[in-house]
């Protein structure tokens, strides 16, 4: 075996070309996490240079895999004894399928140097589910290949160096002319690559050690919020397919141990009469409260204005909360939290095999009452699978593109133009018979970050290119809340107003910690300013359906995962997914737990950064908060699993 450099080409025999080929490999992988860090740096400011070390030695062990995994056809083909792997035409088709293998996989890991900035994680399996539904995909892509193209040209730079490091590695042989030997040799030699490359596969060759998953990239950092940049986007995509099932969690034995710490079970004692008000649920796309000035008069010492000038005056005659919070980062995630009170911990319970289960919802809970329900998207019909869910949310009515009838208002992308689709909004809530729940779900405030050519200098935007959207769909809501105001419906409704995640847009650095990434604003407004208020209590989105059932008396049990507001028999607290840890706020901390042990503890009110791990020097908090998070989830992983997700029988809660 001879394996010299001469000039610009690696040469040697068929074994070590693999080698060289499979170090060419990771070696991309390695500038694709150099790469996913400089294009995301702004969400790493706390790693040193010892953390990037350790993230990069560590993110070895990922890449590996990963792959291993890509090129399992590559290593077959070049390990199997047989004369004809020499053939020319033999190593043209290992060649391609060398770039073709790798190529997709490097694709996936640059397509995250932005699509981590929507949804803060390496994006897993789950994708292919939450985009089935959509019907302008090859205008989406071709909208993103032309907005982030810089990332494209990335991907292509990366193309160029595979194409011209593999060329250079020459084959040599075969090398061993007896053919005895050749045959029996190369079969004997494929006993330990094999298990070389399943040790590889799995992350370890120890009995004991289990094949390797995305929780496992926590070895390797301090603060959860760097476990992106250990992880590759082709090992997330990979070691997810097929593996999305929900698994019950045994924490608690006993029931009614279980539903002492935390139950989702709500059995209403109100001995008010049901007050039958109209219901308006209005969600916003990608509204962090970032953008409201309201919120952030401290920012810019003290004088920052925000983009929203409507709904910050709106907030001065509403209910509005200093500490508010989403329950996750996608459109999918939003939806379930806000109208069923349905959180999502781990997989969007869209896209989990259990999202036929049958569910509690505004709108299945009101109707008994006599309301009419309806829900608004101005989005191609079945886009992100809404329509769908509203039809098992007990939803009477579904109004998309198809009901607006007219795509000239379309922006060519997402779908009607805000302040045409609000516009009819107000008009069919005017139509319809009270009392009614209604929700709509805006789409202007999304990349590609554009505003109707009518209204091109009317908004002076800001230092980022969605602050005109802001501004716009402000615009938008304030036009809609004038119409509405003169109907006679408006003054007996009952309005929610709140985001379905944050953007990916960030000016503010706290707006990137594991807080601010899911701080929206939650409102609630009535005509007669008879909720009003600054509080300073944790809200989350899955508050919102008990609340407005609270605010109207109603007067039945029901199963949901948020708190009514209004009651003070419960501790306001905030749960969500992150970094493939469960993250609890409760009182002044924040804990992030991946299901077995407690990763971080923070206390995120006079630690906005995040930067003091306080794990250690506060175990009784440590402690209560991770058992609440433990019934928390067994509670949510074992009723989905179990379909009780609606009351049956109220001596089981």
């Amino acid at each position: 075996m001879r394996n010299y450099f001469q000039g610009l080409k690696l040469q040697g025999n068929i074994y070590v070309v693999l080698v060289l080929r499979f170090l060419l490999a990771m070696l991309l992988y390695t500038l694709c996490r150099l790469g996913f860090y400089v294009f995301n740096k702004s969400y790493f400011t706390d790693v040193t240079a010892d953390d990037m070390l350790r993230i990069f030695v560590g993110g070895l062990r990922f890449d590996l895999s990963a792959v291993l995994y890509t090129n399992a056809l590559v290593i077959l083909l070049s390990i199997i004894p047989l004369q004809v792997r020499f053939h020319p035409v033999y190593q043209r088709i290992v060649m391609w399928l060398f770039y073709i293998f790798n190529g997709i996989a490097l694709a996936a890991n640059v397509s995250d140097f932005i699509y981590f900035r929507f949804t803060g994680r390496r994006t897993t399996a789950d994708v292919f589910k939450q985009f089935e539904n959509e019907q302008n995909m090859g205008s989406l892509w071709l909208s993103f290949l032309m907005d982030y193209w810089y990332a494209v040209v990335f991907w292509l730079a990366l193309i160029a160096l595979m194409v011209w490091l593999y060329r250079c590695i020459k084959l040599q042989g075969p090398m061993i002319k007896n053919k005895i030997v050749f045959y029996v040799g190369g079969l004997v030699l494929m006993v330990p690559i094999i298990y070389l490359v399943i040790g590889g596969l799995r992350g370890g060759f120890a009995h004991s050690t289990r094949p390797i998953t995305l929780s496992n990239a926590g070895e390797y950092v301090k603060d959860p919020k760097a476990i992106s940049l250990v992880l590759n986007t082709p090992f997330a995509l990979l070691r997810t397919l097929g593996k999305t099932k929900i698994q019950k969690a045994t924490y608690f034995t006993d029931e009614q141990q279980l539903s002492n710490v935390y139950t989702p079970v709500h059995i209403p004692v109100d001995t008010v009469a049901f007050r039958p008000d109209n219901v308006v649920v209005i969600i916003l796309e990608s509204f962090s409260k970032e953008f409201f000035g309201v919120f952030n008069k401290e920012k810019e010492n003290g004088m920052y204005k925000g983009y929203t000038p409507f709904m910050d005056s709106l907030t001065q005659h509403s209910l509005t909360f200093q500490y508010s919070f989403a329950n996750g980062r996608k459109s999918i995630d939003g939806l379930p939290s806000v109208i069923s009170s349905i959180p999502s911990l781990g997989l969007p319970y869209f896209l989990s095999p259990y999202s036929g289960n049958k569910i509690n919802s505004l709108a299945s809970l009101l109707k008994p009452q006599g309301y009419h329900t309806s829900f608004f998207h101005g989005a191609p019909n079945g886009s992100m699978g809404f329509q769908a869910f509203m039809n098992l949310a007990g939803v009477d009515q579904y109004y998309g593109m198809t009901e607006y009838g007219n795509d000239n208002d379309s922006d060519g992308m997402w779908g009607i133009w805000d302040d045409k689709f609000f516009n009819f909004y107000a008009d069919k809530l005017n139509e319809f018979q009270q009392p009614f729940m209604s929700s709509i779900f805006s789409v202007s405030s999304h990349h590609p970050f554009k505003v109707p050519q009518e209204f091109e200098g009317k908004f002076k935007g800001g230092p980022l290119v969605i602050h005109k959207c802001i501004e716009y769909t402000d615009y938008s809501l304030k036009k809609f809340f004038e119409k509405a105001s003169k109907m006679p419906w408006y003054k007996n409704t009952l309005f929610v107003i709140t985001a379905d995640h944050t953007s990916s847009e960030i000016q503010f650095d706290e707006s990137r910690t594991a807080w601010g990434l899911y701080s929206v604003p939650v409102i609630f407004f009535k005509p007669d300013h008879s909720l009003k208020g600054y509080s300073d209590q944790l809200v989350q989105q899955i508050d919102i359906m008990p609340s407005v059932l609270g605010h109207l008396h109603f007067n039945t049990p029901y199963v949901a995962f948020g708190r009514d507001i209004f009651r003070d028999d419960s501790v306001p607290a905030v749960f969500n997914y992150k970094d493939n840890a469960y993250q609890l706020l409760e009182g002044d901390y924040v804990i992030q737990f991946d299901g077995t042990k407690t990763l971080a503890l923070y206390n995120f009110k006079t630690d906005k950064m995040l930067t003091q791990d306080v794990k250690d020097t506060q175990p009784e908090v440590k402690s209560r908060m991770e058992e609440k998070i433990k019934a928390i989830v067994q509670q949510y992983n074992n009723r989905l699993v179990e379909d009780r997700f609606t009351v049956k029988d109220i001596s089981a809660r």
